[in-house]
């Protein structure tokens, strides 16, 4: 084997906005070097802390290399090795006895965005599971809420390209924390502040962006809507909207504006906590200072109403004729071709109340086999105690495809080992720009490790599955994403993927869905083999009637639960090191101290004879848990934090999700994202473990 060190380009599968182009140097069938594309110009050579040490990961002692058969009683992570074939040939008979006695709805898939590669994440999936007649999953957790507000106003959710927010003299970052969760936008932002641009942030907490912006505007948690009303009140109020611009562009302006009028200024400010002096001023800030940019991510989604803040700040992006900034994911969907088959006639079920899922009675079939992949829904996903309780069942047989032995893993009948990025072909899109990239496998798959598509095409020979497409390869699923015919994909071909690592979407610098109102769509056929093109009119932006509505769980909401429950429980994604569930199992990605805190502000510590570092008790009705809280200058009273993502590490311990919301933040139950930060909690020093004892002994 030669010893000369080659290059492989790949790009990052994390879930996360950057998605990151990355060269592997690999040395005799070794990765011993990776590093950001310094020729890519979003990522710029540079990755975030998380990514860095990936290799590490690669390479972890802890890394699973071998199919595991379960030995002891679920949780406890007692697993024998078992050989590909074995494990293989049981998951395909314990299938096949429990579709034949009760039907395919007793399979459920659980899945998201463990990786985000088009290939991996779940083509050969979605076409095994719908071969099977399987359960299907809303995989809504988190983003579908966003997207549905921004569509309620735009028709397709379509934001500028965020790169033009360099451009801008005025932005606002709204429910995004952009320094820790979009590193790589940030020197666009510095570009424009550096050109005069104002950076203002609306946040309920004080993070590390808004402790670099110019201006922190802090509304009460999920206050957005009521704060939406109130600028656009002034906006009117003082003759700041082009009203030619308004009849042209949009409908339902006056009902919005009677919304708006109706809460009044002294409203707005009641509801939000904002003085109405700052709300004008923020009004004015927009109207004068154009270009103007809303910038808003999936902060504001977690609640119940989630979808109408997402819907508010679309809105105003549209009275105000501000630019508009969401997520690019829509342009990869709406470019590639659609190769995975149309939903059928199964049920559907919204992954956000998994732990409802499992542990109903009365659930007809019930959930008998359990496929998890991508995702570690022990530690995310919200209700924590009742998914538990659901993994605990004797009677589910649980797959877990899996790179290490997670929360979730433990609680396995089967866990098949996977690659991990360098070790397979995938095609990334991404959601923070517009830059498709091609990920080439660099090293061979360490132990007996496969990747996913290539364990869903084994389970698909061995349950004798003739469905089309079930045994394509990685390369040719790649191949037919390209093939759509979207103009937007024009001369971005597999051979030029191959050779250059990425491309950008041919999508026209400046193209805006507020402005451009059709969108491309692929060709059609007219029968004779000529392509026609196609073109989706969107028509004039939906505003229409809005309305500040508080969360059943919130202080303004259900009055009994608020006075038992008096403080509202954000769960941030606040930890440079770990990404969602992403490491947070691994000793040197953690912070110091090593453990999950609660951040509590020095008033409501004080009034409840909390003192920094002191153990304390979590708790509402859903359960408890027993961190450090740690008092802080960076939360307006009534607010409490924790951070997501933890790995509770064994059957005994739990995280924050023991106490966050499964409601289902959108207009329709089954669609829409979990209400984790419409979540209400109290806190009190946690008793004298000698004196737990002693009680416990009488």
């Amino acid at each position: 084997m030669s010893d000369v060190p080659t290059v492989v380009r790949g790009a990052c599968h994390h879930d996360c906005p950057d998605t990151c182009a990355w060269e592997v140097t690999v040395r005799e069938g070794v990765a011993v070097n990776l590093r950001g594309d310094p020729s890519h110009p979003f990522t710029d050579g540079q990755l975030c802390p998380k990514v860095n040490p990936f290799l590490d990961r690669v390479y972890h002692p802890d890394r699973l290399l071998r199919p595991l058969r379960r030995t002891g009683p679920k949780g406890e992570g007692r697993f024998e090795p078992i050989g590909w074939d074995a494990a293989i040939a049981e998951i395909a008979e314990r299938i096949g006895t429990a579709v034949s006695q009760r039907g395919g709805e007793t399979v459920l898939p659980y899945s998201l965005d463990g990786t985000q590669g088009l290939v991996q994440k779940g083509v050969l999936a979605d076409r095994f599971f719908a071969a099977l007649g399987a359960t299907q999953l809303n995989r809504h957790i988190c983003g579908v809420t966003a997207w549905h507000g921004a569509a309620d106003v735009l028709g397709m959710p379509l934001g500028a390209d965020p790169t033009e927010i360099a451009s801008a003299r005025t932005i606002v970052l709204w429910g995004t924390n952009t320094l820790l969760t979009n590193r790589h936008l940030w020197p666009y932002v510095e570009e424009a502040h550096r050109n005069g641009a104002s950076v203002i942030v609306i946040d309920p907490v004080s993070t590390m962006t808004a402790r670099r912006s110019d201006w922190h505007v802090q509304p009460r948690p999920g206050t957005d809507v009521a704060l939406v009303l109130g600028i656009i009140g002034v906006l009117d109020r003082d003759d700041l909207i082009d009203p030619e611009r308004l009849s042209a562009t949009t409908s339902g302006w006056p009902e919005l504006r009677a919304e708006a009028r109706a809460l009044g200024l002294d409203g707005a400010a009641s509801i939000t906590g904002i003085e109405s002096a700052d709300i004008v001023s923020l009004a004015h800030r927009i109207a004068h200072h154009q270009p103007a940019v809303l910038r808003a991510l999936i902060g504001m989604e977690h609640r119940e109403h989630g979808q109408d803040i997402h819907r508010a700040v679309a809105a105003l992006a549209a009275v105000s004729g501000s630019g508009y900034m969401r997520s690019t994911q829509v342009y990869f969907d709406t470019a590639f071709a659609d190769i995975v088959p149309p939903p059928g006639p199964q049920r559907v079920v919204n992954m956000s109340v998994l732990g409802e899922v499992l542990t109903d009675p009365d659930l007809e079939p019930p959930v008998t086999v359990l496929m998890n992949y991508g995702c570690n829904p022990a530690a995310i996903t919200p209700d924590q105690n009742r998914v538990v309780a659901g993994l605990e069942r004797d009677d589910l047989f649980t797959v877990v495809i899996e790179q290490f032995m997670t929360d979730t893993a433990r609680y396995a009948d089967i866990v098949l080992p996977t690659t991990t990025q360098i070790e397979h072909l995938d095609l990334m899109n991404a959601w923070g720009h517009l830059y498709v990239s091609l990920n080439l496998p660099a090293i061979e798959p360490l132990g007996e490790c496969m990747p996913n598509t290539e364990i869903f095409r084994r389970l698909a020979s061995a349950l004798s599955l003739d469905a089309s497409g079930l045994a394509d390869s990685d390369e040719q699923i790649a191949r037919d994403l390209l093939a759509s015919g979207h103009p937007w994909l024009d001369g971005i071909t597999y051979e030029r993927l191959q050779r250059d690592g990425w491309a950008r979407l041919a999508v026209p610098p400046g193209w805006s869905a507020l402005e451009e109102r059709e969108v491309p769509l692929p060709p059609s056929s007219d029968g004779g083999g000529l392509g026609i093109a196609r073109k989706r009119q969107l028509g004039p932006m939906r505003l229409g009637a809005l309305q500040y509505r508080p969360a059943t769980e919130s202080a303004d909401g259900r009055a009994e639960l608020a006075e038992r429950y008096p403080l509202a429980l954000m769960s941030l994604k606040q930890h440079q090191r770990f990404l969602n569930s992403h490491y947070g199992g691994f000793e040197h990605h953690l912070p110091d101290p090593p453990q999950p805190q609660l951040e509590i502000g020095a008033a409501d510590a004080a009034a409840r004879g909390i003192a920094d570092g002191e153990r304390v008790r979590v708790f509402n009705h859903r359960g408890a848990l027993f961190v450090t809280a740690a008092v802080s200058d960076r939360l307006q009273p009534g607010l409490v934090t924790m951070p997501f993502g933890w790995w509770a590490g064994s059957a005994d311990e739990r995280t924050v999700n023991v106490l966050t919301n499964a409601t289902v933040g959108g207009h329709d139950p089954d669609v829409g994202s979990s209400a984790f930060h419409d979540t209400l909690v109290e806190v009190e020093p946690a008793p004298d473990t000698q004196q737990l004892a002693d009680d416990s002994s009488s």
